[in-house]
């Protein structure tokens, strides 16, 4: 290279950094949604940039905390969103996306500079690019999980590249910077929060999620081969671009390399929190959200101890189907609607695409889906069951919405009938009278009746409570609660008995 092509290539650089800095100091260092596309071109500018190696890798530290802000920013946006996501936000999050796609491979592509020709590292520099590569890795998986979209191809094959170059280099158990969490501990962190099912909760629960797998105490050991008790296992496999696996739903390929983690003693943790909440202490002092003690947050904390404790192994297959259904959602919606199988209601037209004696899988059709809520109570009827004005009862297990006009469901059966009924309690006469629905006894999945009501109507020891039924024939009968099966924002479902006096 003559001095004029060194001159050019110079002055080039130089200019490249200024207009970087000059873009930086326009935000004034508090960058928004609007900002995205300017930060993404930023970054596009600084990988053509003729610069020496540590410029690049300073400037990607100015770019990589811009990002970090302006995602802490757009997050609380997309917390509210109802699907299907509109199309303009979607464009948003999409551009949001590709920014920290860009954000990764730059953080991967700076490793190679940061190794001298005898392949020792120059200071923490790797660890701290792999690190801030996990971080965008794992923001890409959350806003993939909030907009109720699967992640992107090679985006789990990423994650495990990264935790398996911080094995190389021997620093995965390093603390982070002031005594943050390890490269292990951010990984094994994104991993359970995956396992906890997330199209099965809200944007708020799954925000709760997070916070909570961050301060448990002790993190997931990654073992070669399953520990005791095997039903707590999930395994993963680091050539593969997938999410962990449950051990009891789903065993490794024999050509697998599977490195496997057990989830026990996180969900003892997570019982161990659940018990303090109920018993009086505050969230606070838990390190956790006021979020925890509501009804939502003890539904979280209930799920999750079966997610991480015994992860269900599927009962029964799938059958696929196509045939179309009427679906209503809300408590007092499907109260009326079996009441009175001819009142009218703000329904949805949906096609059932499988379903087993556990559920239903369902497509959208025609109607409203924006009152739809995870953890609601929905009724379904086929076309067929109209003339006998039956209605399946179920409650919004998943949801997931590809595009903008795609959205679909995942129900879990609560009873194939139910029955409408109301409820007075005595030692509450202010509460008046409450609707709520009667699930019957349905062997072997609930031995007894169950109702469902309201969240905060009920405990799991209420006694006396006066149930009206309206049948044939009026009937009045005086029940108690023996517990609770499910407890989540929108509903709580009791098992109930004959209430003797004491």
């Amino acid at each position: 290279m003559d001095d004029t092509q060194s001159s050019d290539r110079k002055t080039t650089g130089e200019g490249s950094i200024k207009g970087l800095l000059e873009w930086l100091a326009l935000t004034h260092g508090h960058p928004d949604v609007e900002d995205t596309e300017g930060l993404l071109q930023q970054l596009l500018n600084l990988r053509e940039a003729p610069i020496a190696p540590a410029q690049r890798v300073k400037l990607l530290e100015l770019l990589y905390a811009h990002s970090e802000t302006l995602v802490r920013n757009a997050l609380p946006q997309l917390r509210v969103l109802s699907l299907p996501i509109p199309r303009k936000t979607r464009q948003r999050v999409r551009l949001l996306l590709e920014l920290l796609e860009t954000l990764t491979q730059d953080h991967f592509n700076t490793l190679a500079s940061l190794f001298d020709p005898k392949g020792n590292t120059l200071g923490n520099g790797a660890q701290s690019s792999l690190r801030r590569a996990m971080q965008a890795i794992a923001w890409q998986i959350h806003i993939h999980h909030l907009v109720a979209a699967p992640a992107r191809p090679g985006l789990w094959q990423e994650l495990h590249a990264a935790m398996r170059t911080a094995q190389r280099l021997g620093v995965e158990q390093l603390p982070g910077p002031r005594g943050s969490a390890s490269i292990q501990r951010l990984y094994t962190n994104i991993l359970l929060s995956a396992i906890a099912q997330p199209a099965s909760f809200s944007a708020d629960e799954l925000s709760f999620i997070l916070t909570l797998v961050e301060q448990l105490p002790d993190a997931p050991a990654l073992n070669a081969s399953p520990a005791e008790p095997i039903i707590s296992n999930f395994w993963i496999d680091l050539e593969r671009d997938f999410p962990a696996h449950a051990l009891a739903r789903r065993t490794p390929s024999p050509d697998a390399k599977p490195v496997y983690f057990s989830t026990a003693a996180q969900a003892l943790a997570i019982a161990k929190i659940r018990t303090q909440l109920a018993t009086g202490t505050a969230p606070v002092a838990l390190g956790l959200p006021e979020f925890a003690a509501t009804h939502d947050g003890f539904g979280v904390l209930r799920r999750l101890e079966r997610l991480w404790g015994e992860p269900a192994k599927r009962k029964f297959p799938r059958r696929r189907q196509s045939y179309r259904t009427r679906l209503c959602a809300g408590l007092d919606a499907v109260y009326r609607i079996l009441k009175s199988p001819s009142a009218s209601i703000d329904d949805s037209e949906w096609m059932v695409t499988n379903e087993s004696p556990e559920g239903f899988a369902l497509m959208h059709m025609a109607g409203s889906t924006t009152h739809l809520r995870l953890g609601d109570i929905v009724a379904i009827q086929t076309q067929e069951e109209r003339i006998s004005g039956n209605w399946h009862v179920c409650i919004i297990r998943w949801a997931i919405s590809e595009n903008p006009e795609h959205v679909e469901l995942g129900l879990q059966l609560l009873a194939p009938a139910a029955i409408p009924v109301c409820l007075a309690l005595p030692k509450n006469p202010a509460a008046g009278q409450a609707k709520a629905v009667l699930l019957p006894e349905a062997l072997p999945l609930r031995p007894g009746q169950s109702l469902v009501v309201a969240p905060g109507l009920l405990r799991e020891d209420s006694r006396q409570i006066i149930m009206i039924v309206e049948k044939e024939n009026l009937r009045i009968r005086e029940v108690c609660t023996t517990g609770i099966d499910e407890q989540t924002g929108a509903l709580e479902i009791f098992p109930i008995r004959p209430d003797s006096a004491d």
